[in-house]
């Protein structure tokens, strides 16, 4: 697994994919949190961070997707997949390899935006006036949901040996899962019913939840069975190979 993780990692910095992915997030966080007059923190008469934390999911719905469509979809094209699965090694650890990889990747990007806490901080009157809890349970709610669109990412894209494909595959998972679940229950069938229960099954609810500050079991318990499920339908898809 460690063989494969730097690898990856190595692959992400070694071009200009990881500095893109890291370029293109700050740059439209940036524009979101400062220029675009609609969302941004200097038009508030409060400090909060709260536009970072419910642009990010968008962001990354698209931006993850784009991070692992070469996952296991390039392995495929070039005929590589072989190769890589011949090494003394068993399936969950490549999967893993190249998960962690993507997930870290991910994190470096959001490591900068805490500038933006800092920029934040100083301008709240008093000094610090802010929630700082709510604000580091946004955090780890960003992470979580990273690793499900990651765990997502991979599995669409050892699916299918084009990248496009994976691409798109993973953002419409992603976005049914951490959007479509609000919306079925809204439907006649669901709404005074059920609607609660449905919305549970959702990214967005447990993301919600855990951005207030207060970290649930509950919601920890949900990010990581999901991200867990994806894990181990990738490890079946690449497996296929076998049968």
């Amino acid at each position: 697994m460690t063989s494969i993780f730097w690898k990856e990692i190595n692959t992400f910095f070694s071009s200009l994919i990881g500095y893109i992915v890291i370029g293109v997030f700050l740059i439209i966080m940036g524009l979101v949190l400062f220029i675009f007059p609609d969302t941004s923190l200097l038009e508030y008469n409060y400090a909060s961070l709260d536009q970072l934390f419910l642009m990010a999911p968008l962001v990354f719905m698209f931006l993850i997707p784009a991070v692992t469509m070469r996952s296991f979809a390039e392995e495929q094209q070039n005929g590589t997949i072989e190769l890589l699965t011949t090494r003394p090694l068993s399936d969950l650890s490549i999967v893993l390899g190249k998960f962690l990889a993507c997930l870290i990747l991910v994190v470096f990007a959001l490591l900068p935006t805490l500038l933006y806490y800092l920029t934040v901080y100083r301008l709240g009157a008093p000094t610090g006036n802010l929630d700082s809890g709510a604000i580091a349970g946004s955090y780890f709610g960003l992470i979580f949901l990273a690793a499900i669109f990651v765990s997502i990412g991979i599995f669409a894209s050892s699916l299918t040996s084009n990248q496009i494909v994976s691409f798109v595959l993973a953002t419409f998972l992603c976005f049914i899962l951490h959007y479509g679940f609000y919306y079925f229950s809204q439907l006649p069938v669901f709404f005074g019913r059920t609607d609660d229960i449905v919305q549970m099954m959702g990214i967005d609810y447990h993301y919600e939840s855990i951005s207030r500050g207060l970290v649930d079991t509950r919601d920890l318990v949900y990010f990581v069975s999901v991200t867990a499920l994806f894990i181990a339908m990738t490890v079946v898809s690449i497996g296929r190979r076998k049968w």
